[in-house]
Formats: structure tokens, sequence, C-alpha cells
């Protein structure tokens, strides 16, 4: 009957239904043939909603919206373009390094491209940048963000497989910074190739210290939350909270550009984004104890475990399975619904459950970046007013780096958990 549910979930999904009714629809069919309790769909899913570290997940949104409409990804773009435009790729360098300091505040991909990517694709663009290249290194540099701290699908993957949430998030800090770095060497190649505009000069201290002091208070937030949780005052909810008190601090009193139009908007933004993601969360949470139930989990721990015992290629197997279901299924759906089913047996052979949270969010990562379903692929080319075709032949380089840290981090583990097991 397990299967018989995922086969409708799979006909339903490829038909190009929503994914909350593929995911609903057999759930109603399995409670129905077997003669449950309607409640019981509704107890399910109530329950999978009373969870404290999801919390975290809205708050963080609300970081985000709220930090494009108060001045301070103005502030960010500034300080990078002072500090790194005179690098070879000028505002490229400065896309990327930015998308770092944002994450560091935002914790999603898409907040990166629809906040801090509007204003690097038209500063891009009317430096004479070519509008394909401006949005392939926005889109690829936002993969970034739902790596370093804080991050929405380790808040996510963590609730799931009850993984250390604090060690999710210092894990994510090591692959982070490889991936900006080869991110910049790409860009600096392929803005000495085609001879790409940058910076006159390298900034004096003085126009740096200018740009310094007004983008200080945004930089010291991610140190803010990493600090306090390695200090132990707060939970990863409790700093999503403290986070977003202290944004609205320094927007309304320090820069004094919030205004009230600007919270509400913020705050209706953050719900609609929060709705989407929580009704997958409850839908998947009632489909998952189904295959619970059918034992589908079990037996594909014993169809894997069939295979090899070896750690290293169980990663490799994950990191095929997430890349493919990335291309198909947001991050969201794809951690509830996959990762239930694919960590058990890789934990039971010896793979560490926080590395592997690491493999398997940054392949969804990339799957914002790969067709048909990318997420991120669709808001750039909308925000770069260029086709897909245009994007995807300029983002081709940028899959190399990419996927270059998906090799780094699979394989070296030692690096991706060095810094978890520093702090603990």
């Amino acid at each position: 009957m397990g299967l018989i549910i995922l086969g409708i979930f799979l006909v339903l999904f490829l038909l190009g239904f929503p994914v909350v009714y593929a995911i609903l629809i057999p759930s109603a069919i399995y409670v129905l043939l077997e003669g449950l309790p309607l409640g019981l769909m509704g107890q399910r899913v109530t329950y999978a909603l009373d969870s404290f570290p999801l919390v975290a997940v809205p708050i963080f949104i609300f970081v985000g919206n709220l930090m494009n409409q108060s001045g301070i990804t103005d502030r960010i773009f500034h300080f990078a373009n002072t500090l790194v435009g005179r690098a070879p790729g000028g505002l490229a360098q400065v896309n990327i390094f930015s998308s770092l300091i944002f994450s560091g505040m935002s914790g999603a991909a898409l907040a990166d491209v629809g906040g801090l990517g509007k204003i690097e694709i038209e500063a891009m663009k009317k430096r004479g940048y070519g509008a394909p290249f401006s949005a392939a290194v926005t889109a690829s540099s936002a993969v970034v963000g739902p790596i370093f701290p804080p991050s929405i699908p380790l808040i996510v993957y963590g609730s799931v497989t009850s993984v250390s949430i604090v060690q999710l998030l210092l894990a994510g800090i090591v692959p982070a910074l490889i991936c900006i770095a080869l991110l910049m060497i790409t860009a600096a190649l392929l803005a000495l190739r085609h001879d790409m505009p940058r910076a006159e000069r390298w900034p004096t201290l003085m126009e740096l210290n200018r740009a310094f002091i007004p983008a200080l208070p945004a930089l010291l937030a991610p140190a803010l939350m990493i600090s306090g949780m390695l200090m132990g005052l707060f939970t990863p909810t409790e700093a999503a909270a403290v986070t977003a008190a202290y944004v609205v601090f320094i927007s309304s009193v320090l820069y004094r550009e919030l205004t009230w139009s600007h919270l509400v908007f913020s705050l209706l933004a953050t719900l609609r984004t929060t709705s989407a993601i929580l009704i997958i969360v409850a839908a998947a949470a009632m489909f998952g104890w189904i295959l619970s139930v059918e034992q589908i989990p079990q037996r594909f721990a014993a169809f894997i475990l069939q295979i090899s015992h070896e750690p290293l290629v169980l990663l490799l197997i994950a990191n095929l399975i997430f890349l493919v279901a990335g291309i198909f299924l947001d991050s969201t759906t794809a951690t509830l619904l996959i990762v239930p089913i694919v960590a058990p047996p890789m934990v039971l052979a010896g793979v560490d459950p926080v590395h592997l949270g690491i493999v398997c969010i940054f392949n969804l990562m990339i799957g914002l970046l790969t067709p048909p379903m990318g997420l991120s692929l669709f808001l750039v080319s909308s925000i770069a007013k260029v086709s897909l075709r245009q994007l995807l032949k300029a983002l081709v380089p940028f899959y190399i780096p990419l996927i270059a840290t998906l090799a780094i981090i699979t394989f070296a583990a030692d690096l991706v958990l060095w810094l978890p097991s520093f702090m603990r």
C-alpha cells in the first residue's frame, strides 16, 4: 500500500498538481481505504506544526524581508563594493561577497536573490556587465545563503532528524566560505578573460572606514547570533527572535529608515511565504507518517545497506538522490519527504548526521539553479529580464565551483565537522 501511495504522489506531481495537493490527496486516500478516522489527519498535521525549532523559520523570513525594506541591503552592498570592487571582476566580486554578508542575516537563497539581487543586478548592468552574466553571478552566489548561518533549510533538516541545529549551523560556515572563494576565483578568471570593468583603484583607509562604519551594525548580526548560541544564552529559535529585534532596532534607531509601512509590508510578505512553507511541512508530516506505518524507510534502508556499508559510497548515493530531488522539488518539500527515508540507513552505516545534513542541503541548493523547477532561475531571470536560455548559458561556468564545493564537502568530512567539533 505504501508503494501505491508513493506512485499516486509521483503521478499527481508529474501531472502538474501543486505539491501540497500531490501529498495530501494520496494521504486522504490511504486514510479512507484503511478505515482510519479522518480526524487522524488533523492530529498528524497539528503535531507536525507543534515544533519549537520551526518557529525560527518565519522569524528569519521576516528578518530577510525587513532588511530589504529598511536600507540595510544598500549599506551591505556599498561596503562590499568599497572593499572588493577593485578586484578582477569588480561588481561580480561585490555581488558574491555581499551574498555572504546578507546570508548571515536572512538564511534563505530566495531572500538574497529577491532583495540584494535586485540592487546587484541593476548596478552591474549600469556599469556595463551583461545582463545574463549579472544574473548568473547573483543566482550562483545565492546558493551560499542556506548554508551559512542562519539557515532555514538546516533548521528544517534539524527539526526532521532531531540533529543539533547549532551543530548544523556551525558546520555550514566552512563549506560556505569554500564556496564563496571558488565562486570569486571563477568570476575573476571570467572577468580577466573578457576584460570586464572594475573600480579604478583600491580604496584608501579613510574610504574603507566611511563604508565600514554604516555597515558595521548589520555585520554584527551574525556574530551576535552565533556567539549567543555558543555561549548558551539562547537556542536557535530564540536567536532568530533576537536577530529580528536587533534588525528592527538598527533599522529604526540607527539608520532611521524603517517606517510603519515598511514594517507592515514585511509582515505581510512573511505571512505569505511562511504559509506556503508550513502548509508543506504539515502535509509532508502526514505523508511521512503513512510511509513509516507502511515501513517504507525500513525497506529502503535494507535495500541501501545491501548495496554497500561504506559511508563514502552511501554519501555518493545520497548526492545522486538529492541532486535529482532538487531538480523537481523545492528544498523544504525534499527535506521533509526524502530525508526521513534516506538518513537512517546512512547514519546506521556510520555517516555523521551533521555531515549528511550539509551534503543534502547543498545538493538541494544546487537544485535551485537547475531546470525545470529551479526557483532561483525563474526569480533571477525575471529580475534581470533575460530568458532562461540566456541565463543557463551564462551559468555554465559557475556550476563548476558549485560541483567542486559539493565534492569537497562530500569527501572531506573532517573539514565540515572541524568547527562543530572544536566548539563542542
